[in-house]
């Protein structure tokens, strides 16, 4: 595992570049599998899942190759249907391959997926959807085994609008008989991405980006090229980076209504943001205040920004509740924080943060991806050097962020 080196730093000041959401581009790998044909994927961000996914598309046979953010799938001679734990046991995302298996191969046979430990993260969800299209299912030995001769559209509400659920039901339908409806489904930008794409392919997807989806059924799909939305949580770590140095940067490549739960809460707590088409702009020029934040589905506030907020606030005076609704081992990190003198108390699932102006630097622990850029923030924010352990978490969803960091001003580094 290597480590990530922060040194207290001056306000971050600079302009950075965005890169492509890898939350969108994990499932619009996966959703390659049901075309048969050549895809060819823009704006993928260069990151360890991404990999561990493209590695997943190979061992099912796909033929992958890459060219700086292009990733070109070849999915023609895709035969295999089972993944086993060496792959799956890497990612969570790895398991939304199975809609996409099902659709095509009527088969799927994959072991349980891993990921970030924030949470249990079940797939019964997933299984649900499958089920009401027509599935049958058995776990064994930690694999899940599903088949469906004939996937058939239906009406099928979640009991909870589950991202991943949402885009494994979506890649099941597309090629099943009739209509299917999602109701209760999530609405994030990267739900909205993946519809683009399919549609693309050929799928006849309406409603994406809504609570409700509707997908009628067709007989097949071909590839096609498509452009990955940028990743609004790296954007969001950026512009709360900013807000707890007190810095004044702007962010390009960036989709300014995917971001408007964090905006809103940045404004709310002094920080003026102020937004462009692709590009914003935050500044920190008056006084901060503690808030109240509450994770929720989109558009509510991210749960996948919990961490990085929670940093800054620690930054702020006064007293600043958070409260997370979607995973309860998000406050993982707080022990962390508390070793570089942090005042948190957690309370189930809310952390109450008494803020102020003296974190002292330490040598701490990344416990999940989101928490190592949480680690990150506080690092630039206090005294002295901090030594993150387990840093590879880092490399898992942010390009480059030792280099765009060091753009702007800070004094990181990785040491392998």
């Amino acid at each position: 595992m290597s480590k990530f080196i922060v040194n207290s730093s001056r306000p971050l000041r600079g302009t950075v570049k965005v890169s492509g959401s890898k939350n969108s581009a994990l499932p619009i790998l996966s959703a390659c599998l049901l075309s048969g044909g050549i895809s060819v994927i823009k704006n993928v961000p260069d990151l360890s899942d991404v990999s561990i996914m493209c590695s997943i598309l190979s061992h099912l046979g796909c033929k992958i190759s890459r060219d700086g953010d292009v990733i070109t799938v070849d999915s023609s001679n895709a035969s295999s249907v089972a993944l086993p734990y060496e792959l799956t046991g890497k990612i969570r995302a790895s398991f939304i391959a199975a809609g996409a298996l099902l659709a095509r191969f009527k088969f799927a046979e994959i072991a349980l997926p891993g990921g970030c430990t924030i949470g249990t993260r079940p797939v019964d969800l997933h299984l649900k959807g499958f089920s009401a299209l027509g599935s049958e299912h058995h776990i064994k030995d930690g694999f899940v085994y599903i088949t469906c001769p004939h996937l058939k559209g239906t009406k099928i509400c979640l009991d909870f609008p589950s991202v991943g659920a949402t885009q494994n039901i979506m890649l099941a339908s597309v090629l099943a008989s009739g209509t299917t409806i999602i109701e209760n489904c999530a609405s994030e930008p990267e739900i909205a991405d993946l519809a683009d794409f399919l549609c693309k392919c050929g799928a006849d997807i309406s409603g994406a980006g809504t609570d409700k989806i509707t997908i009628n059924g067709v007989k097949s799909l071909t590839g096609c090229e498509h452009t990955i939305i940028p990743d609004r949580i790296e954007a969001g770590t950026f512009m709360v980076a900013a807000g707890a140095t007190g810095g004044d940067i702007r962010l390009e490549n960036v989709i300014s209504s995917h971001l408007t739960s964090v905006t809103s809460k940045l404004c709310e707590i002094g920080i003026n943001c102020c937004e462009f088409a692709d590009e914003i702009l935050v500044r920190c020029d008056g006084e901060r205040k503690a808030a109240t934040v509450k994770t929720m589905p989109f558009p509510g506030f991210p749960t996948d920004m919990q961490s990085q907020i929670a940093a800054m606030l620690c930054c702020i005076e006064g007293t600043s509740l958070i409260t997370e609704t979607i995973f309860e081992n998000r406050f993982m990190y707080v022990p962390e924080l508390i070793r570089m003198n942090a005042d948190i108390k957690v309370d189930g699932r809310t952390a109450v943060i008494k803020g102020n102006s003296s974190l002292i630097a330490a040598q701490v622990n990344a416990t999940d991806l989101r928490a190592s850029a949480a680690l990150i923030i506080a690092g630039m924010a206090a005294k002295g050097k901090t030594t993150i352990n387990n840093a590879d978490y880092l490399k898992r969803g942010y390009e480059h962020l030792d280099t765009k960091l060091k753009s702007l001003g800070a004094d990181v580094w990785f040491e392998e």
